[in-house]
């Protein structure tokens, strides 16, 4: 039974003599989670865990309690395990987390509780804190500025034969599960169950002698080894096929998990296994939108890059809406990894429903630029339009670029990078450490949402601590 919070008490005052309580920035987020629409869009995903979550079964761990402690596990970087020691440990965040004197949730709770949250509850979450934050008088919404910036996804770099063998290891696990669940009432045999792993290590360490090695007869060589991997891989294939087929004819649950998450695999190493023999063995150049780099994070891209150190990256861009006082008022996971020109109209729509006027002042890169943008933000009756021209500018374009206004607004658009680069250090962005793209949505949402709740937090204690000095 889902229950929504644990009975009020004040943990400071059972001990007195130390003289506890939440720092200005803490007591700020404090507030703000009280606030009752963050706290019923929460609730009405939870109850969705399952069909009787909210009536049934014992009592759960409070809503409230959840989202207090996702919030703390993002605003500390920590793991569920290091959420469960420290809040346990802390008067303090016991207080601030609402759990009193009950046992804190177990690491595990936390985890399934947060993965039954999806990723648009998060965006309506954010959503509702651009809210507070403009009753707060943090933001009005005059200034714009939008800029993109790439949430790695947890995969190793990929190569041909580390994906070749990542398709046998995952084919093989997946085998032997099925054994189990079929046992003996198969006529397949057992050779259909065979992993072909240690095979499959023997030919990758081969591949990477190889390699190291220059010349033709090094590069037939590696052909070679490739098509004998690709072989070994069509085999494994070949009986996840055959395995696959005989459980789709048991009724059990468990044969039909399995046939589920076949399902999901195979056409996967059927991919891998088409592009390396592409690349590899016919020596063509497979575009970078049409390779798969993971087969366990599928919606991963190829993001050119271009920066020192770090030319190509592998993830997902996300697109983000940046207002005066630091807060991202939206953001949006991009479906392709091109250039970020088709974004912005959608980003001047969003700004008008959100704040209910268009931008003063709107500041995009070079890579936002285009007539069309300018006009569609001329038309949205933004005043100052602050977007580089890309490509040999006209005279009167590079006399515009000069003037005093132009330059503030440039000025002001280089915040967004010190936004992101702080987005990406303390709150997570840099790489994305769950599974799947629900799972990324959740971790950008998570982190985008807990550094704006701390933006307001901070803005609101500075102001009244200016207060209480003045009035002193």
């Amino acid at each position: 039974m889902l229950r929504d919070r644990y009975k009020p008490m004040d943990l400071f005052t059972l001990v007195p003599a130390l003289s506890l309580a939440l720092e200005p920035v803490l007591a700020q987020l404090d507030r703000l989670l009280d606030d009752d629409l963050l706290f019923q869009h929460v609730k009405a995903d939870l109850r969705r865990r399952a069909p009787h979550t909210a009536t049934r079964g014992r009592p759960s761990t409070p809503v409230e309690v959840i989202l207090r402690m996702l919030v703390v596990k993002r605003l500390y970087g920590w793991s569920s395990e290091e959420t469960e020691h420290f809040v346990a440990d802390s008067l303090v965040l016991r207080q601030f987390c609402r759990v009193y004197l009950q046992p804190v949730p177990d690491d595990t709770t936390l985890l399934r509780w947060a993965n039954a949250l999806g990723p648009q509850t998060l965006v309506a979450l954010n959503e509702r804190v651009v809210e507070l934050a403009r009753s707060l008088k943090v933001t009005c919404g005059r200034k714009l500025r939008v800029d993109s910036t790439v949430v790695e996804t947890p995969l190793h770099h990929p190569t041909d034969s580390g994906l070749l063998a990542d398709g046998v290891r995952g084919l093989s696990r997946l085998l032997s599960r099925a054994k189990v669940v079929m046992g003996h009432v198969t006529d397949l045999g057992q050779a259909v169950f065979r992993s072909r792993l240690r095979s499959v290590r023997r030919l990758v360490r081969q591949l990477h002698r190889l390699a190291r090695r220059k010349g033709e007869g090094a590069t037939e060589q590696l052909q070679h080894a490739y098509s004998q991997l690709i072989q070994v891989t069509q085999r494994s294939y070949a009986q996840a096929g055959k395995v696959s087929a005989a459980l789709r004819q048991l009724g059990t649950q468990r044969a039909q998990q399995l046939v589920r998450l076949f399902e999901q695999f195979l056409p996967r190493v059927a991919r891998v296994i088409e592009q390396t023999v592409r690349r590899v063995l016919h020596g063509e150049v497979v575009p970078a939108q049409d390779k798969l780099v993971s087969l366990f994070e599928p919606h991963s891209q190829i993001i050119v890059r271009r920066k020192t150190g770090k030319a190509v990256e592998f993830g997902r861009k996300v697109w983000l809406e940046e207002v005066e006082g630091g807060l991202i008022s939206g953001y949006r996971i991009l479906t392709e990894a091109g250039q970020d020109f088709p974004y912005l109209p959608d980003s001047l729509v969003a700004h008008q429903q959100r704040f209910g006027h268009p931008p003063r002042l709107l500041a995009a890169d070079r890579g936002v630029y285009s007539a069309a943008n300018e006009a569609i933000a001329q038309q949205a009756r933004v005043k100052r339009i602050v977007i580089p021209y890309a490509g040999k500018p006209p005279p009167t374009r590079i006399a515009q670029e000069r003037t005093a206004w132009f330059r503030r607004g440039w000025r002001f658009r280089a915040g967004i990078e010190g936004r992101i680069s702080v987005l990406r250090r303390r709150f997570g962005l840099g790489r994305c450490q769950a599974h799947g793209e629900a799972g990324l949505g959740r971790w950008v949402g998570w982190g985008i949402l807990t550094a704006n709740l701390v933006t307001i937090g901070h803005r609101v204690a500075d102001r009244s601590t200016r207060s209480t000095r003045r009035a002193a």
